[in-house]
């Protein structure tokens, strides 16, 4: 098993999801300006040539205001995903397409199924339950603000709109959960502070030793000689050696 290694950032937590997104807007604009045609690439139920769809569909998208509304979730989704799991962010990724396209192909009702939604649904799944799974406060926080921020989108699971692929968002949904299952015990949590640490004794910790039971600041003996050990008890040191002159000036109140 992996040592456990904190949360940290990197570029690739910015790089890579903006790289998702410029690689769907130049196929729009690809789209939209030369070749109107390729947005019948999706994914098409059952049908042979439709299995070329699980790999393209994704960056197609019926118009601006369907990519608009992809982008954004996509973006904060793949954010949290590169900061916190950036270890099996490509898997999540690269493998979430892949099972939710092919589920959708499987499940999937007769027309063209395409757009970013079904890798969304895939990374809101993946969020919740790895979160919860994982059982760090950290994380289920994660959790709990995806759900915050996303939770109405459990109702697009269901035949609810027409025109809306409903197939792809449930074949997400459930992509998503069985990642959280299968990567489960793949990646080591956060690491923890050493307050945090099973093994902790606040009376072994010489910044814990400057206050008492109540939790009020105290002086503590300084050894005048030999080394000190923490720069806190140099710093008190120096100021005991310190002395100050208070002077009081009054007058005597005349009758």
């Amino acid at each position: 098993m992996a040592a456990p290694t904190q949360f940290k950032y990197s570029n690739s937590v910015i790089v890579y999801p903006m790289l998702l997104l410029l690689i769907m807007w130049l196929v729009f604009w690809y789209q939209v300006r030369v070749d109107y045609g390729i947005k019948s690439f999706g994914i098409r139920p059952q049908k042979i040539e439709g299995l070329v769809g699980i790999f393209t569909s994704p960056f197609l998208h019926g118009d601006i205001n369907h990519l608009y509304n992809n982008s954004i979730p996509l973006f904060v989704l793949s954010l949290s995903l590169f900061y916190f799991y950036n270890k099996i962010a490509w898997k999540v990724i690269v493998f979430g397409i892949l099972l939710s396209g092919s589920l959708t192909w499987i499940i999937g009702n007769s027309g063209n199924h395409i757009g970013a939604s079904g890798l969304v649904y895939v990374l809101v799944s993946f969020i919740f339950f790895k979160g919860i799974l994982a059982k760090h406060y950290r994380l289920i926080a994660l959790s709990l603000m995806v759900i915050f921020l996303y939770g109405s989108l459990i109702w697009y699971v269901f035949p609810i709109k027409m025109g809306m692929s409903w197939e792809g968002h449930l074949s997400g949904l459930i992509t998503g959960f069985l990642f959280a299952l299968i990567f489960r015990k793949q990646v080591a949590k956060p690491e923890r502070y050493k307050w945090e640490q099973p093994d902790y004794n606040e009376d072994d910790d010489p910044f814990m030793k400057h206050f008492d039971e109540n939790g009020n600041f105290i002086e503590i003996d300084v050894e005048p000689e030999g080394e000190l050990n923490t720069d806190f008890e140099k710093e008190l040191k120096t100021e005991s050696d310190q002395t100050s002159n208070i002077r009081y000036i009054f007058k005597k109140k005349e009758d």
